[in-house]
């Protein structure tokens, strides 16, 4: 999968390991919590991800022949109605705001659409995430759901896949 520059790949082990140690800033933290809090976890939860039936799948994004972050889907159910939930990151903050991760995110809706049959996508936000708002709204997300979690509000976006909204 290629477009404008951008190209979605395999993700590997030594994908995971940098994308762990890339996301340990700062700021990206106060926007993307992680249940990984060790590079060991990290590794584990992709290794758990390449086995037959995982409920995760993810994809490197790569810019210009560089890798800038991932883009994953999480909790997959296979059920009577396929559904997941969408992560995303650009670790790369000088790349923010490019529109790389709306790209990325519209390439990888196509690819869990095709691979997994998923009738819809949900995606969780911090409310104050001005720019992951815009990815999925960009994406033809809908907020379904503002709510305070851990004394932070937070959104719940929704997407039908399969239909441009």
């Amino acid at each position: 999968m290629k477009t404008q520059g951008i190209e979605l790949l395999i993700r590997t082990r030594e994908n995971a390991e940098i994308y762990f140690y890339k996301t340990q800033n700062k700021e990206i933290c106060e926007m993307l919590p992680s249940v990984n809090t060790t590079v060991e976890q990290a590794l584990d939860a992709y290794d758990k991800s390449c086995l037959p039936g995982a409920t995760s799948a993810g994809r490197s994004i790569y810019w210009e022949g560089r890798y800038i972050g991932d883009v994953w889907c999480y909790c997959i159910d296979r059920g009577e109605t396929p559904n997941a939930m969408l992560s995303y990151c650009i670790f790369e903050k000088n790349l923010w705001g490019r529109g790389i991760a709306a790209a990325a995110v519209e390439m990888f809706l196509q690819y869990v659409r095709e691979q997994f049959s998923l009738q819809s996508m949900g995606a969780f936000t911090y409310a104050d995430n001005v720019g992951s708002i815009h990815v999925l709204e960009k994406n033809g997300f809908v907020c379904r759901e503002c709510f305070v979690e851990d004394g932070r509000e937070s959104v719940y976006y929704e997407k039908v896949l399969g239909i441009t909204q």
